[in-house]
């Protein structure tokens, strides 16, 4: 009866992180054009708008919205170092930090993401919204 409980409770855990919506501790960061992904490409070739994002989809599934209190973007590009955390674990201070998420938040020029980074913390509580699975 015990494993029952346990599995069940596993199930709507992972109900809950992968459907509907969810806060999670990540370290923001910035991109533009050339900064490694082509010009406009994704990592993954598709075309970038202001309103993108690249996170890694094991942690936030493609096409879910992430919010950054005054704005959200729209996740659909991954790249190794979003997966691998890099920016977290060379910058964080604390064990929080080093192990928070990445996500990489796309502008479509130089200046607009430096603007944004200065405006805004390195550190931050986003809130993802899921796409609905049918």
């Amino acid at each position: 009866m015990k494993g029952l409980i346990t599995a069940v409770a596993f199930w709507f855990l992972l109900a809950y992180v992968f459907a509907g919506e969810h806060w999670a501790f990540a370290r923001v960061t910035v991109y533009w054009p050339g900064e490694g992904s082509g010009k406009s490409a994704a990592w993954n070739g598709s075309r970038l708008s202001d309103d993108h994002c690249a996170v890694n989809p094991k942690n936030i599934p493609y096409g879910s919205r992430v919010g950054f209190g005054d704005g959200e973007c729209v996740a659909v590009d991954t790249g190794p170092d979003v997966v691998k955390r890099k920016a977290a674990r060379s910058l964080g201070q604390t064990s929080a930090e080093r192990n928070a998420i990445v996500v990489d938040h796309y502008f479509e020029t130089k200046e607009k993401a430096l603007g944004w980074a200065r405006a805004h913390p390195e550190f931050m509580i986003v809130q993802v919204h899921t796409p609905e699975r049918n």
